[in-house]
Formats: structure tokens, C-alpha cells, sequence
């Protein structure tokens, strides 16, 4: 049991966590846990916590928090997420993740109140009937077996240094790279649903896109940006927002409605070329050292 008090004019009131069961455990060290939140023994709200698949047992996330409407506006939520970061640092947890859906205000702003950093977000957009057109002289293509060889292994290594860029070991990074790739990509440059292409502008190849025309889980929209990148010496001359349009060519003719992707909070020039396209966000992901 977690408890936290907070001191209002009468009398003092105690806020504990009081688990609804035993802590349960998955592989590779996974917990996950749920709790009521009480105030003065009276439950006013739920929350479960567990560590992050995606991270490892260091990693800890709090999956929901609901205080009843009626206990609201009281601090209830601030007082749970503080003893949820206590359950988490008992656990062994060294950092929390929690992921807000954008209509959400409230709950962001508690979020950063408490100390968390946006990390990344997801958008949307919802396509229109008619294809756009892509700029003159520019024009996409599938990529041929040695373009994706060469393209996979640059793409594997630039997800292990983004991964080991968010502490998680590098062994376990490449790991993941490895298992993802071929989760998401079986057949290669072949995989059914999937468009990996190259742009070129009037015959030069200028950027890459990957593409998945199909939903990759529950909730995710039906087509899915993964990968977009323009070559470094062609930067800057509009290829990003042509490839962007290039992926909205390539879900519409595969009978696709939305795309989705996601974005880091600290890539503000994708960020402005996103909303300048008419994506909206979605869903913040946001995290918390635990020192």
C-alpha cells in the first residue's frame, strides 16, 4: 500500500493505492499491477501500472488513471500519480512513460506539472477522395531488391541509435531492430500492403518512404507512415512534403481513408510540414526520469 496525505482546511486526508490483486508477471521480468485510489479508506478511482513492453523492467508505465467524476478538481489524480512513481521506483524503475490522448487537456496538463517531457506524438489525417498530385518532375517508384538491401540495413541502424538515444542497451536495441523489421516486413520489398519506394526528381533518387497500406495493431489507422526520408545533400527544396504526398497517393489507391505516423517532439521542421498538411495529433507520449 502507497499512501500520500494532503492537508486541507479539516481534516487531514490520507490518499492510499490499495491493490484490487497480486502483482502480475510476464516475461522477461514484465510486471503489471491495478489499484484503487482511496481517500481515508473511501475508493474514489482506478489505476494500473506495469512496466513497459517496449523498454524492459527499468521502464515503468502508468496505463490509466481514473478518478471519479464527483472527486475531481480535489488533487485526487496529481496525489495518485506520485504514489504510482513510488510503486514504480519500488519495482526497480528508473523512468515512466505515460501516453495522453490529445483531447485530453487536463490530463496533459497534470502531466507537466508533474515533470513530464513530451517525447513523441502520434497524427492523423483523414485523406481526401482525390489523390493529390505531385509536384512536376517528381515522380515515386517501388524499390528494386538492391535499392531495399541497401535501404534496410541503413534504416535497422538508424532505429538501434534511436532506441539506444532512449537509454535502452544496445544489445537489446539491435535485438529489437532485428525483430520489428521482420515483423513488419516479411517479404521485403514484397510485403503484401506495404509500399517502400523511392522519389525521384527529374531522374534523381532524393528520398526513400515505407509505408504499411494496412492496420499494424489495435487502433492504428489503416495505412501507417513508418519511414520517410529525404537523401542529406537534397534537403531543404520541398522533397519531404512531395514524399509525404507521395504516401498519400499510395494509401488512397489502396482504398485507404487515414495515415497515420508518428513524430518526435524535437523534429520541429516535420512537426510544421505534418500540421502544414493537415495532420492532427492523436495521442502525446510523454516521460518522467525517476531519480
Amino acid at each position: 500500500m502507497t499512501a500520500a496525505a494532503v492537508r486541507g482546511r479539516k481534516p487531514l486526508m490520507t490518499t492510499t493505492l490499495r491493490p484490487t490483486g497480486p502483482i502480475q508477471h510476464g516475461a522477461d521480468g514484465a510486471k503489471s499491477r491495478q489499484y484503487r485510489v482511496c481517500v481515508n479508506s473511501r475508493p474514489v478511482g482506478m489505476i494500473e501500472l506495469g512496466t513497459d513492453s517496449r523498454f524492459g523492467p527499468s521502464v515503468g508505465r502508468i496505463a490509466s488513471l481514473h478518478i471519479d467524476e464527483q472527486d475531481r478538481r480535489r488533487g485526487r489524480a496529481t496525489v495518485a500519480a506520485l504514489a504510482a512513481e513510488e510503486v514504480l521506483r519500488g519495482w526497480g524503475c528508473v523512468r515512466v512513460e505515460v501516453s495522453i490522448p490529445a483531447a485530453a487537456a487536463a490530463a496533459r496538463h497534470l502531466a507537466s506539472a508533474l515533470g513530464y517531457t513530451v517525447r513523441n506524438r502520434n497524427m492523423l489525417k483523414r485523406l481526401p477522395a482525390e489523390p493529390p498530385v505531385l509536384p512536376a518532375g517528381s515522380e515515386g517508384r517501388p524499390m528494386s531488391g538492391a535499392e531495399y538491401a541497401v535501404w534496410i540495413e541503413h534504416t535497422r541502424q538508424g532505429y538501434v541509435r534511436n532506441l539506444v538515444g532512449r537509454g535502452i542497451p544496445e544489445e537489446q536495441a539491435r535485438a529489437k531492430s532485428d525483430s520489428d523489421h521482420a515483423s513488419a516486413l516479411p517479404g521485403g520489398e514484397r510485403t503484401p500492403d506495404t509500399y517502400v519506394g523511392v522519389l525521384r526528381h527529374e531522374g534523381t533518387p532524393v528520398g526513400t518512404l515505407w509505408v504499411a497500406l494496412r492496420p499494424m495493431g489495435p487502433g492504428m489507422p489503416g495505412a501507417y507512415v513508418f519511414d520517410v526520408e529525404v537523401a542529406v545533400e537534397h534537403r531543404g527544396r520541398g522533397h519531404g512534403r512531395t514524399l509525404m504526398l507521395l504516401a498519400e497517393r499510395e494509401a488512397r489507391a489502396a482504398g485507404v481513408a487515414e495515415l497515420g505516423l508518428n513524430v518526435y517532439a524535437d523534429n520541429t521542421p516535420a512537426v510544421s510540414l505534418y500540421d502544414s498538411l493537415g495532420y492532427e495529433t492523436t495521442e502525446y507520449h510523454l516521460y518522467k526520469q525517476l531519480l
